[in-house]
């Protein structure tokens, strides 16, 4: 089989190491390599290569945000992401934004080839050092009391905004849609973390709607 890669990452030094050991794996492959994201989706509008390999941390573009469009536009292009990060919100972040693995740089070496090949058979690939994180159980999954009166005590407008973020309309996405300033979205929002007991000045509210979407998009909450 015919494997064209396509790697991101904006050090040339990791860039080439990378390139090396898939060319040193797979017999039959072509591997082209990009400093950021903007450069992949550029190549990638007349180019359909098998699989995308981005780190996270890239100037121009990130590898959340290129992956979320790689996800999007090109649904049929598998991503892996690649990075220093091993903590539970990142590697829920990149599966939410349409990784399908998920690599960590220390053991890329090592586990680089079972990625690929789990990937490409059209299943998901975690680094054994983040495997657990995707076994955790849901919160949903508990169906707890709290969890309901937390969501009942939201206002219609403020559930109209969490399921839209659960959507991932942007802020001013959400305030043509409803007809709002930024500002008033952004205050919704705040309000929002609140009642729910998260912490506004991080992705508090967007790990909750990841965790949550089965009950965000059940009729029940329509």
């Amino acid at each position: 089989m015919k494997l064209n890669i396509v790697i991101a990452d904006d050090h040339p030094i990791f860039r080439s190491g990378l390139k090396f050991l898939l060319e040193s794996s797979f017999p039959d492959i072509t591997v082209v390599d990009f400093e950021n994201g903007s450069l992949v989706l550029d190549y990638l509008e007349s180019h359909s290569p098998e699989i995308v390999l981005l780190d996270i941390d890239m100037p121009v573009k990130n590898g959340l945000d290129t992956c979320e469009e790689i996800s999007q536009r090109f649904p049929d292009i598998r991503v892996a992401i690649l990075s220093m990060y091993k903590d539970a919100e990142m590697v829920k972040l990149a599966l939410y934004n349409g990784a399908k693995g998920y690599l960590v740089k220390d053991n890329t070496s090592e586990e680089l080839v079972e990625c690929i090949q789990t990937i490409i058979s059209g299943k998901t690939y975690l680094a054994k050092d983040v495997r657990d994180i995707h076994q955790q159980r849901s919160p949903e999954a508990s169906g707890s009391m709290h969890l309901q009166e937390m969501i009942a005590s939201l206002t219609q407008t403020e559930l109209k905004v969490l399921k839209l973020v659960s959507q991932k309309y942007a802020s001013r996405e959400i305030a043509d849609l409803l007809f709002v300033s930024v500002k008033s979205v952004e205050n919704y929002r705040s309000r929002i973390c609140k009642k729910l007991n998260l912490d506004a000045r991080n992705n508090s509210l967007l790990m909750w709607v990841m965790e949550h979407k089965s009950i965000l998009d059940s009729k029940a909450f329509n």
